[in-house]
């Protein structure tokens, strides 16, 4: 239900530092002004939905995106979004999408870094350690590419 055009669009979610969210969207074309949006989502069928507790507004005062902390990823479950609106003038269309979050995880670059090269750099030893990830023993999912740039 709800008019043509005002539900949202350009819905994207990308988490970051292992437990951090964002989720952004634009304005449907055809809202109204006064519109506001909602975003709800839900990790899986067992857990309660929850709504966004931290919104990001434009210069207006209207939702176009939501802040997450704390953010688990069960397994490879699907999470459900869900983006309702209202408007004092029109029934606004509501937006859902589901979303597996391993697919969204950007991840950290590596931690402690350190080279140790020969007096003519022309050999090098170089050491890193595996940054923060949310899944346990998923090593091998891991390549990494070196840049050496001498000065």
């Amino acid at each position: 239900s709800g008019m043509p055009g005002t539900a949202i669009r350009n819905f994207s979610c990308v988490i970051y530092n292992v437990s951090f969210m964002n989720c952004t969207w634009s304005a449907g074309r055809d809202a109204p002004g006064d519109t506001q949006y909602f975003l709800y989502w839900e990790n899986s069928r067992e857990e309660e939905e929850k709504q966004c507790e931290l919104y990001v507004k434009d210069e207006n005062g209207r939702h176009i995106g939501c802040q997450f902390q704390n953010v688990a990823m069960k397994d490879n479950t699907i999470t459900y979004f869900v983006v309702n609106g209202s408007s004092k003038d029109t029934l606004i269309r509501f937006y859902d999408e589901y979303i597996r979050l391993y697919n969204i995880e950007k991840f950290m670059p590596p931690l402690n870094i350190t080279a140790n090269c020969n007096g003519n750099q022309e050999d090098c030893l170089i050491h890193w350690q595996q940054p923060k990830i949310s899944r346990s023993g998923k090593d091998e999912c891991f390549q990494y590419e070196v840049i050496i740039k001498y000065k």
